[in-house]
């Protein structure tokens, strides 16, 4: 079967700390290390009170530190908001600390307002628009350094440190594809344009010394619980995240409820319900069938989950009870893991 990863925002839920939330991640990776997930990345988003992954490249370092196996990285830095120099130390310090687990995927939106932006990168300009071209000095930090390079990424020269390419449209994808660069896409949140991105992407693909063929991970929500019932309450507690950046007013993640309807206006609800279709809900058998579902309908090589559950128990159970569902799913013909 496809790897399974983890998708972590360390989430800071009502009432409660960022040290908590660092020592639930924490908690959950040495879970998901436990039941063989592949990989664990964290999220930087800023100014944002419900999640403590601002410091992405500190938090990967606390979360590689106690575990042993799993591979540990970015989904993702943004990169516009930093120089490639210094993402290059930052992670080039984190695979000579943690040889042969990190990974580093990028993207490129501010993963803020524009205030916040701003106030992260003092002269914004045009820097989405250099994207593509801070990804390639980003990559010849990482090699090995010439005689005649008058900078270089130390620690980073040398060290080969794996690049994904993370997107929620058709940019990244064509970008990925033209570089051979594995691709990630961010279905969990924005899936409208998630068949036609890994269509562009596998099909315009060309092989690098990075990757000889194609790799598609895909975001997906899943709220699984002993019961389709309780796993819809779960769910709540992320529906009402999106439901409050829908109004403007972002805020620590709220337990959840028993209904949304006293919750959410109508127009609400069908904007929530667009940005969380790729998202499976419920008991053991009905996640079990969604996961074969989503994998035989999208072909991913690889899915990357995630899951904003308010009860920290509750979310190690819900790790538990996909990767019990992975066992017994039908076998996918094996593709290339990095």
């Amino acid at each position: 079967m496809i790897p399974f990863s983890v998708l972590d925002l360390s989430p800071i839920n009502q009432g409660s700390t960022a040290a908590q939330a660092f020592n639930n991640s924490k908690e959950l990776a040495q879970k998901a290390e436990a039941l063989g997930y592949n990989r664990y990345w964290l999220a930087e988003h800023h100014n944002m009170t419900g999640i403590a992954s601002a410091a992405t490249s500190v938090v990967i370092s606390h979360i590689a530190a106690n575990t042993r196996t799993i591979r540990v990285g970015a989904g993702g830095i943004m990169l516009p908001n930093h120089s490639p120099l210094v993402i290059a130390e930052q992670f080039g310090t984190l695979e000579s600390l943690y040889p042969g687990r990190i990974d580093l995927g990028l993207g490129r939106a501010p993963g803020s307002d524009q205030r916040t932006a701003r106030a992260l990168r003092r002269h914004l300009g045009d820097s989405a628009d250099t994207f593509p071209q801070d990804v390639v000095e980003l990559q010849e930090y990482f090699k090995e350094a010439s005689p005649y390079q008058s900078v270089r990424a130390v620690p980073g020269y040398g060290l080969n440190v794996p690049l994904w390419l993370l997107g929620s449209s058709m940019f990244s994808a064509q970008l990925a594809a033209e570089m051979g660069l594995p691709f990630a896409f961010a279905s969990h949140f924005a899936p409208g344009f998630m068949k036609s991105a890994v269509e562009i992407y596998r099909s315009r693909f060309k092989p690098s010394e990075a990757l000889q063929r194609p790799h598609v991970m895909l975001g997906l929500n899943v709220f699984a619980a002993e019961t389709d019932r309780e796993g819809e309450r779960l769910f709540t507690s992320l529906q009402q995240q999106f439901v409050n950046l829908v109004r403007g007013v972002p805020g620590q993640l709220n337990p959840p409820r028993e209904s949304m309807e006293d919750y959410w206006r109508p127009e609400e609800k069908s904007h929530v319900e667009r940005s969380l279709s790729c998202a499976i809900v419920g008991s053991p058998e009905t996640v079990r069938a969604g996961l074969q579902n989503f994998i035989d309908d999208t072909g991913a090589d690889e899915l990357m989950i995630t899951a904003q559950i308010y009860d920290h128990a509750a979310r190690l159970r819900s790790f538990e009870i996909v990767a019990e569902a992975r066992e017994a799913l039908t076998p996918k013909v094996p593709t290339l893991e990095f």
